[in-house]
């Protein structure tokens, strides 16, 4: 057993009753749960200090990512190396309310009122696992895994709307989710602009099928928006610790950017807000879940 998974809390001799599989590997801690032969593998994101936002010096910037602050999470986190997929949603709800069907893509088409249905069911069905949404601190932490530039892979250069060269081997966006689409539904892309990739008809794509951050998470830009536990709300400056977002409000917070998005939105500090009762087939989310001691 290696020094990673040693000092770390599934090393209490106790892996949770849920769990169908856990260990290490050069990513670091992972831990998985199963239902109805659907395997969903958790990656373990440990507390510490990171920049939220952008600077004003970041290429494609928006004024709602700013002003750049430092977030200090005092617990470790779970969180899934992938968005939700259609074939997990169907296997606790029986149904799949996605526009681009396919059991490996995300699920979408789901309100954030929708996911903490889906959260209750799931909790009720695999007891003791206390899945959740991530917070917007937590989404941004996991998604930078300890880089502090415009995506994970490095700065974003944004040649057109639809056209940053770095974005094609870590997300679908805009500029790529189109080419060689094999669903006949897609959106009809001959008429974006500025394509990093020419194409004519887009959608979701199977999710793993870019390079993972750092930290072994799959799609935390591009695909699928991905909805958090949070109200949207300014961001106020200074440093804060272990931030929940506002008490209230209008809209939830969704991030990571779609496969119908722009460059600029699919970085690791652009924010969008959405109504918890809306729908749309470039939203999903992504599981989270607390510290494995007491599960």
């Amino acid at each position: 057993m290696s020094a990673a998974l040693l000092s770390h809390p599934l090393d209490q001799g106790h892996p949770p009753e849920w769990a169908s599989e856990w260990g290490d590997d050069r990513r670091g801690v992972f831990v998985a749960f199963e239902v109805n032969g659907c395997v969903v593998r958790f990656r373990w994101i440990p507390p510490g200090r990171f920049l939220r936002g952008s600077p004003e010096s970041d290429s494609g910037r928006f004024d709602n990512e700013g002003p750049q602050h430092e977030v200090t999470l005092t617990e470790g986190y779970w969180l899934a190396e992938a968005p939700c997929t259609q074939a997990l949603w169907q296997a606790v709800t029986g149904e799949n309310p996605s526009e681009f069907r396919s059991p490996r893509r995300p699920v979408e088409q789901v309100s954030w009122n929708d996911c903490q249905d889906f959260l209750r069911a799931l909790n009720e069905r695999v007891r003791g696992l206390e899945a959740r949404l991530p917070t917007e601190a937590e989404w941004e932490r996991a998604c930078r895994a300890g880089t502090t530039t415009s995506t994970y892979a490095g700065e974003l250069e944004i040649l057109g709307g639809n056209n940053a060269p770095l974005l094609h081997d870590i997300a679908w966006y805009g500029g790529n989710s189109g080419l060689d689409f094999d669903l006949d539904n897609g959106w009809d892309s001959s008429s974006w602009l500025e394509k990093q990739f020419e194409h004519s008809k887009a959608g979701t794509r199977e999710v793993r099928q870019k390079a993972p951050n750092g930290w072994g998470l799959y799609d935390m830009l591009g695909n699928v928006w991905e909805w958090c536990a949070d109200w949207h709300g300014e961001y106020s400056g200074g440093p804060l610790i272990d931030p929940r977002g506002p008490d209230k409000g209008s809209a939830r917070v969704v991030r990571g950017g779609s496969w119908f998005t722009d460059a600029w939105r699919v970085r690791c500090a652009a924010r969008d807000a959405i109504p918890p009762a809306d729908r749309g087939d470039s939203v999903g989310f992504r599981l989270a879940r607390g510290q494995v001691r007491g599960a």
